[in-house]
């Protein structure tokens, strides 16, 4: 089935919203609207319609979706701190899934992969990997620090809205958090009315944080060694001459005297 085929499916049967986004078509969309916008996206928070700015060009969507109400670049699409204060209107349904490309790039194309059960994920370890220049030094994490790391970086308590489906490697899964547990709709409303955002590999901002964490993890292993060493004692300082002038002494005396001319 065609995207634009299985979207049209899905909106048959519900759905409505993906990520931060609401989608109104149908007799959801406002009375007053003229017969040409088959199509109406909004931010979720968003109730009163009639003060937002208006789009058209469902191309848009890639630039309200660069920055956060406060002005914060957005470093990965996936972020719960879409801006709000727009609709969209649209006239068609490859319009909508332009749009929908635009604000949550492969966001819904990853998730009919997986409903046909084509999706390919990449574990961390292989993504760590593939890294090269400063950042090859983000396979140097350990798997604790990983385990750590994806707590305090993943899931909605730090703006993901992405359900993670990659593992540390193929035999070790993540640990039970937050993180590791999130379905990846952050409206708390269920299938099919809304749909998943999936995390099929780490993105390039956790990789920066696996480079980050590693060489403190590094710096933190040498200054434990440091640390452990122990100088020798005052009196171990004091013997060493003796040690080696005895030493001195047993080796002239073994000596044979020198022979008369």
């Amino acid at each position: 089935m065609k995207l634009r085929d299985r979207l049209q499916d899905l909106l048959h049967h519900g759905f409505h919203r993906i990520g931060q986004i609401e989608i109104l078509h149908g007799s959801s969309l406002p009375a007053h609207l003229p017969p040409s916008v088959a199509f109406l996206l909004h931010h979720q928070d968003d109730n009163d319609l009639d003060s937002l700015e208006v789009f058209h060009d469902p191309n848009a969507a890639r630039q309200i979706s660069t920055f956060a109400d406060d002005g914060e670049y957005r470093f990965t699409k996936g972020q719960t701190n879409l801006r709000s204060g727009w609709a969209m209107h649209l006239s068609h349904l490859d319009d909508l899934l332009l749009a929908l490309e635009g604000f949550y790039p492969a966001g819904f194309t990853l998730w009919a992969a997986k409903q046909n059960g084509t999706l390919e994920v990449q574990n961390l370890r292989d993504k760590l990997d593939r890294q090269t220049g400063m950042y090859r030094f983000a396979r140097g994490i350990s798997n604790p620090g990983a385990q750590a790391l994806i707590q305090r970086v993943c899931g909605p308590a730090h703006q993901c809205a992405k359900k993670i489906l990659w593992q540390l490697d193929a035999t070790t899964p993540l640990d039970d958090s937050e993180a590791s547990r999130f379905n990846g709709i952050a409206s708390g409303l269920s299938e099919p009315h809304a749909i998943p955002l999936y995390c099929r590999e780490a993105c390039n901002h956790f990789v920066a944080e696996c480079r980050k964490a590693s060489k403190k993890e590094f710096d933190d292993k040498q200054a434990a060694a440091s640390n452990t060493w122990t100088p020798p004692s005052a009196s171990a300082y004091l013997a060493a001459p003796l040690i080696h002038f005895t030493k001195g002494i047993s080796s002239s005396s073994s000596k044979p005297p020198p022979k008369r001319p």
